[in-house]
């Protein structure tokens, strides 16, 4: 069996084996000396000057106001709709009102919202359950305001919810369009 002390000493030596080779004195270094006083006696070279800083002009981006590209602007509904005839006006419509209190739906955009069923009482009393994008379920009756775009509910049946939303045409008036959330039905069994 190998002793403790014997383990010691054959560590320290090869440490100190290791780390010779680093200690090696290299004598005639005249040559180096001399290429540094001939590096160093050399003229120095012109430092160029700085390029001239060109101040930054701001630019303010005014688009945020523009409706989204990617979001179409109107669904088109048949003709012999009757719910949205009365209701839609394509020219100057009076802007929306700031009087009212808003409705917890009116603070998501109309595609965060989805209808996910509908409630009845009699034959006039319908209901449509809306999911949000927090998954809470929302009932919403003919005469709410839901979406972003002031969207007033016309009308609600089993399979979809009619609204108006009254938006800007860009050139400081009001416009209406008619929009719909469709029923939205599951493809699991």
């Amino acid at each position: 069996m190998i002793k403790c002390s014997s383990l010691k000493a054959l560590f320290v030596s090869i440490t100190l084996m290791v780390s010779l080779p680093g200690c090696v004195w290299i004598e005639g270094t005249e040559d180096l000396v001399r290429y540094v006083a001939e590096v160093q006696s050399r003229p120095s070279r012109p430092i160029k000057s700085l390029p001239e800083f060109e101040a930054y002009e701001a630019f303010i981006y005014e688009g945020t106001t523009l409706r989204n590209p990617f979001v179409e602007v109107v669904k088109f509904v048949a003709e012999d709709d009757e719910d949205f005839s009365s209701e839609i006006d394509p020219g100057n419509t009076p802007a929306p009102t700031d009087a009212r209190i808003k409705e917890y739906l009116e603070g998501f955009s109309i595609q965060e919202l989805s209808m996910v069923g509908t409630i009845s009482k009699g034959v006039d009393q319908n209901w449509a359950l809306i999911v949000d994008s927090n998954k809470e379920i929302h009932r919403v009756a003919a005469g709410d305001y839901i979406g972003l775009d002031h969207g007033k509910v016309i009308k609600v049946d089993s399979q979809k919810l009619k609204l108006i939303e009254t938006i800007s045409n860009g050139r400081g008036g009001w416009i209406t369009r008619p929009r719909s959330i469709e029923l939205f039905e599951s493809k699991e069994p």
